[in-house]
């Protein structure tokens, strides 16, 4: 049985692709090019250049003017610290990706590691001001430089705060549920503070960078299709219309987003933007699973996170507008 069920969507999934050959067509040239246009050029340097400071020693560099902040608020040892700046600054999967790379080399311990997971992984301040800030169009506005015919943009402060404000509830969540009973304070180093690594190597760093790249592309072409899919897909005139905006969102962030913006209207359309910029998307998902190869790492507790993660930034972005 459970191969079957995988057996009959793989067939069911190649049926939809034979009876509408243009749609796929145009959800892998949408989810291609957004990939190729807006996530390449955002990610891909940042993960070469972030690797290449791990690999060099440099983590004691950057992470020693947020010390106060990383490890005496949030309790990080100087390695989770590292992992946290790479998931705040690179986007999805990148923090998950540091992550998984750096327990899987004895550099932070497993507590550490699942604590990271809960609070790292998130969308680069590069695309949310350059995909998501353009988008987020406030109704009932009509003043100010930024006004268009649909109202009038998001203050930049509210758009940060409702996406990264969120870091600091989840934190103190986590600690309780991996460090139960426990004073938490500075998470120490994981023993050994790394094990033996081979010589750093840029051609074999930037190979594995453009491999991760060219599953997270593979991931948001076949996401896309699959949005474009649900934007035809009739619904009964039951289904409440925020339904398809919201299942655009939940599918691919990326391409989601651009239909939620097309689609949807009123609050509801900067709300379901957040709320699928905040969660990721189930490409995201797929995307964060593919980069954690370390069994101590649970997808599962990853998505109730970024559900969690989606609803606090939803609940502090209608706080401030309202």
């Amino acid at each position: 049985m459970k191969k079957t069920i995988p057996a009959v969507l793989a067939v069911l999934c190649l049926l939809m692709l034979l009876s509408q050959p243009g749609l796929a067509y145009a959800g892998t040239c949408r989810g291609l090019l957004l990939w190729a246009q807006v996530v390449l050029p955002t990610l891909l340097p940042f993960m070469i250049c972030s690797g290449a400071i791990a690999a060099l020693g440099g983590i004691p560099i950057l992470t020693r003017p947020f010390k106060p902040i990383l490890s005496g608020f949030l309790g990080l040892s100087q390695q989770g610290s590292f992992v946290f700046i790479t998931g705040l600054l690179c986007g999805y999967p990148m923090g998950a990706k540091t992550d998984s790379d750096f327990l899987s080399q004895g550099r932070i311990s497993r507590q550490e590691a699942r604590y990271l997971l809960a609070i790292s992984n998130h969308p680069s301040p590069m695309f949310v001001l350059g995909y998501v800030m353009p988008r987020l169009i406030l109704p009932g506005f009509s003043g100010g430089p930024a006004a268009s015919p649909l109202g009038a943009a998001c203050p930049l402060w509210i758009c940060l705060a409702a996406l990264y404000l969120p870091i600091i509830p989840l934190s103190i969540l986590a600690r309780h549920v991996y460090f139960p009973g426990k004073a938490f304070h500075c998470i120490p180093e994981a023993a050994g503070h790394g094990r033996d690594c081979p010589p750093f190597s840029f051609d074999s760093h930037m190979m594995s960078c453009l491999e991760t790249m060219a599953k997270i592309g593979g991931y948001i072409m076949l996401f896309s299709i699959l949005a474009l899919y649900i934007l035809v897909f009739p619904l009964p005139r039951q289904v409440p219309g925020w339904l398809r905006p919201a299942l655009l969102g939940a599918v691919e962030m990326t391409t989601g987003i651009e239909l939620i913006f097309e689609g949807a209207s009123g609050l509801l359309r900067p709300l379901l933007i957040l709320a699928a910029a905040a969660f990721g998307g189930l490409s995201g998902i797929f995307q964060t699973k593919s980069v954690l190869k370390n069994a101590g790492l649970s997808i599962r507790h990853y998505i109730l996170w970024k559900l969690l993660h989606s609803a606090l930034s939803c609940i502090l972005f209608w706080a401030a507008v309202i």
